[in-house]
């Protein structure tokens, strides 16, 4: 629904970057916000006007790290359908990693995403290029030339750089441009042959593990790494308290780190994986309660800067194999915010927190490059998420917009549905239960 000028009225507020939280209105025109507060009745004239009474209006989330597949991936997801699944989660900006093919190593091949996502997305969809040509870890790909076609930052996603020489040279190819290195943490040499979680889970099963070292020796060596040249580096994924820890002092030397974690691993723990369930399988895996509660410690302290879904669709073929043959990852877009109200539910962390994670908190990673988003503020991009945090639904995976029916969270009951979701003014989805728009307010938004 495209209307020039909208009027959100009465929903509670939350703007953890402008440490705004209360009941208020909205008004947005021409794509921006033109004023946020309690405003007079009649100054403003809107051609469309949403009653968001006893709903939370923050701004849209923004995804640090997802997989959209296109090109060459098409039969796992596409830019349409990913982004309409992000569009549904409540994410108006998402970065979608260069595990593609080809391989978004190229000025050409990002320039090629950027067309097919200006004919085919819904949102805001940032490329981070390649760290190495190919992905191979063997020669820099040209990173300024992925800079100057737009990538938020340098990632080869999966297949972390094992070579320091070449990582250190790509951190500091990087320094200059502003954005940082995203690395995928893992000593390939302790995690090889790897499935899951190192510990009682992967003994019982009989599955090959892997350990919380490796992880924490690929984050302390990339740590040291940064620290020395002066550049950004972002750790995609944080799964282990001892990664945390690292991250944490880090931090208070004055290393330019920011990092990440995602909805399995503050949610989930290995028990998931019981039953060689492969919608479990993840990379990182899923680990123990401890580290658990390790990263909901370092979300609440500011060591961790940002939740992203690392949302991975696969077909269902893919994961119908035996385990070690499933590929690792989970569909997370559309699941994000019902599994992570569980923990505000729970009274691990509190609502600002959850939302500061999911939207000022990416912002600042990607910096102003992209628009001023990730804020209710007056001129700020009018990219909203309207939901209601009392609402219960029931997972049912074929009925998710994205191609990846992948999720361990099926039949599970969630708290928490997003309503609307605006990207520059205008809306990109709205909750069926929903359509007569005039009647979005208590009254009838509580059924199961």
């Amino acid at each position: 629904m495209a209307s020039k000028s909208v009027m959100i009225c009465g929903g509670n507020l939350i703007d953890p970057l402008n440490k705004l939280e209360g009941k208020g209105d909205i008004f947005i025109r021409e794509g921006q916000i033109q004023a946020v507060g309690k405003l007079a009745a009649g100054r403003y004239k809107a051609e469309l006007s949403i009653d968001a009474e006893g709903l939370v209006v923050c701004p849209g989330f923004i995804d640090l790290h997802c997989h959209l597949r296109q090109p060459g991936y098409e039969y796992k997801e596409t830019i349409k359908t990913g982004t309409a699944a992000a569009a549904r989660g409540g994410f108006t900006t998402v970065c979608c990693m260069p595990n593609t093919s080809p391989p978004l190593d190229t000025a050409e091949a990002v320039q090629g995403l950027t067309k097919i996502t200006a004919r085919d997305s819904s949102i805001r969809v940032i490329p981070i290029g390649c760290i190495t040509r190919n992905r191979k870890g063997r020669e820099l790909a040209p990173m300024y030339e992925l800079f100057e076609s737009g990538v938020a930052g340098f990632s080869d996603d999966g297949s972390p750089v094992s070579d320091a020489w070449l990582m250190m040279r790509a951190l500091e190819y990087s320094r200059p441009l502003g954005i940082p290195v995203i690395e995928h943490c893992e000593d390939i040499n302790l995690s090889r042959d790897g499935q899951i979680n190192e510990g009682s889970m992967s003994y019982r099963l009989g599955l090959p593990g892997i350990p919380a070292t490796a992880e924490e020796t690929a984050v302390s060596r990339n740590l040291i790494l940064a620290g020395y040249t002066g550049a950004r580096l972002h750790i995609a994924h944080l799964s282990t308290s001892g990664s945390v820890d690292l991250v944490r002092q880090a931090k208070k030397k004055g290393t330019k780190v920011t990092c990440e974690v995602t909805p399995h691993h503050l949610t989930l723990t290995e028990d998931a994986v019981a039953g060689y369930d492969t919608n479990a399988k993840v990379n990182p895996p899923l680990r123990t309660e401890a580290d658990i509660d390790a990263l909901i410690e370092g979300i609440k302290d500011g060591t961790i800067d940002a939740i992203a879904t690392d949302h991975a669709p696969h077909s269902l073929n893919e994961k119908q194999q035996e385990f070690g043959l499933a590929p690792p990852g989970i569909s997370n877009f559309e699941t994000c915010l019902g599994a992570l109200l569980g923990l505000v539910d729970a009274g691990k962390i509190d609502m600002n927190t959850l939302i500061d994670k999911l939207t000022c908190g990416p912002a600042k990673v990607l910096g102003n490059r992209f628009g001023r988003i990730g804020a209710l503020a007056k001129g700020w991009q009018a990219d909203l998420t309207i939901f209601d945090p009392a609402s219960v639904w029931e997972v049912e995976p074929d009925r998710l917009a994205s191609l990846g029916h992948n999720t361990p969270l099926a039949g599970k009951r969630l708290r928490g549905r997003v309503i609307m979701t605006l990207y520059g003014g205008k809306t990109i989805y709205r909750d069926p239960q929903y359509e007569n728009m005039a009647n979005m307010g208590k009254g009838n938004r509580h059924a199961g």
